[in-house]
Parts: C-alpha cells; sequence; structure tokens
C-alpha cells in the first residue's frame, strides 16, 4: 500500500537507452529502475490488456525477463515521455505505440515488485 503522496511524487524520471531501463526518482528519495521490456509489456491500455475487464491486471514477471532472448524486446526504445496531470506519464515507444497511461501510483507498486524479487531466481 501507499502510503503517502511523496511516495508516488516523481522527482526526475531518466531514460538508459542503452541499458534499456528507465529509472525514477520519487519526492522521498527512492529510486527505482523499470526495464522497457517490463513497461511495455505492461501496457495498461485496453487493446494491450486485452479488454476493458483486464485493464487493472498486469505481469509484473516481465521486469525480470532478460529482453535479449525475447523477440524485438532488446530493440524497445523511448521516443518520448510526456506526463498527465499529475498522476501518471505516457510513452511514445519505438514500435508506435503511446496509448497506455502509466498511472504513479503502479509505477511504484511495480518498483517495490521489482526491489522484492530481482533476486529470487538467483538464490
Amino acid at each position: 500500500m501507499i502510503e503517502s503522496l511523496k511516495s508516488v511524487t516523481p522527482i526526475s524520471i531518466e531514460v538508459l537507452t542503452k541499458k534499456g531501463e528507465m529509472s525514477i526518482r520519487w519526492a522521498d528519495e527512492v529510486t527505482h529502475v523499470y526495464s522497457l521490456f517490463g513497461l511495455r509489456k505492461n501496457c495498461p491500455c485496453v487493446m494491450c490488456r486485452g479488454g476493458h475487464e483486464l485493464m487493472d491486471q498486469f505481469e509484473p514477471g516481465f521486469f525480470l525477463v532478460d529482453p535479449s532472448l525475447t523477440t524485438g524486446g532488446k530493440d524497445l526504445r523511448i521516443e518520448k515521455i510526456l506526463p498527465i496531470g499529475h498522476h501518471a506519464i505516457r510513452i511514445y515507444w519505438s514500435d508506435g505505440h503511446n496509448e497506455g497511461m502509466l498511472r504513479y501510483e503502479n509505477l511504484r507498486y511495480w518498483g517495490e515488485w521489482i526491489e522484492r524479487n530481482k533476486n529470487s531466481d538467483q538464490e
């Protein structure tokens, strides 16, 4: 559960194209790093989710997938990011997609999920 507005307020968003990652530094000084592959696979739009009833169902496991082992995953790039109010961003992808609105609350949740799970396959 997100405990404060600070925890879902980004102070910087950086795209690390060569690493295939995007990082967000939150107002509470926590930084999360997301794979571009995981972000693209978790696009919240109705088309990517497969219907309105599935728009809040995500697959965070894609954040742990090595994109070099997928078709097209290692070639994904973010062309631009635009804020949507004070609650979300829209990513314009190199594959032409730009329909999803990524809410900060979801990004924060995914970042915490990644931190908890990123080393579980190495144990």
